[in-house]
């Protein structure tokens, strides 16, 4: 099998700075490439630190066609959130400050998994952005219970 390594996620912005100062301030992305486009636009490319990740960030040429999502994200078939790990989710909000714009939480699920805690805030462009401490894969993890299942295809 060819190498394989998750390269990027690509945003359409209202505001590629607003949303590059945001990532780049709350979860340490930096500026890591800009291109031109033929019609005079620009991708501006953020990358979270040394991780071979990157941000695409184009600027919107159209208006949201539906609500924003809400609480932790879109119900219908999306990406539903961004998800990134801390140490302490509490003192993560106490240095956001008035940029965690919490949609919902911050929840305990000990019931879940021990010492899990997370929260569920907004973007500049209002994608949903949870941010947690103490999840931990689990050993030799179960199937999913058949009603849990997606339905099978047919061709």
């Amino acid at each position: 099998m060819a190498s394989l390594t998750f390269s990027q996620v690509a945003f359409t912005c209202k505001d590629p700075i607003a949303t590059e100062i945001f990532y780049a301030k709350n979860f340490g992305f930096k500026r890591a490439r800009v291109a031109k486009l033929p019609d005079g636009g620009q991708i501006v490319f953020i990358k979270m630190s040394d991780y071979p990740f990157y941000f695409e960030l184009f600027k919107a040429k159209e208006e949201l066609p539906v609500a924003p999502p809400i609480n932790d994200g879109p119900e219908y078939p999306s990406v539903r959130h961004l998800a990134f790990k801390v140490d302490n989710v509490d003192a993560k909000l106490a240095e956001m400050g008035d940029d965690a714009k919490i949609t919902l939480g911050p929840f305990n699920f000990d019931e879940y998994i021990p010492g899990w805690r997370t929260v569920w805030v907004a973007d500049p462009d209002g994608r949903i952005i949870e941010i947690s401490q103490g999840f931990v894969d689990q050993d030799n993890p179960p199937p999913l219970e058949a009603d849990l299942r997606l339905p099978a295809f047919t061709i």
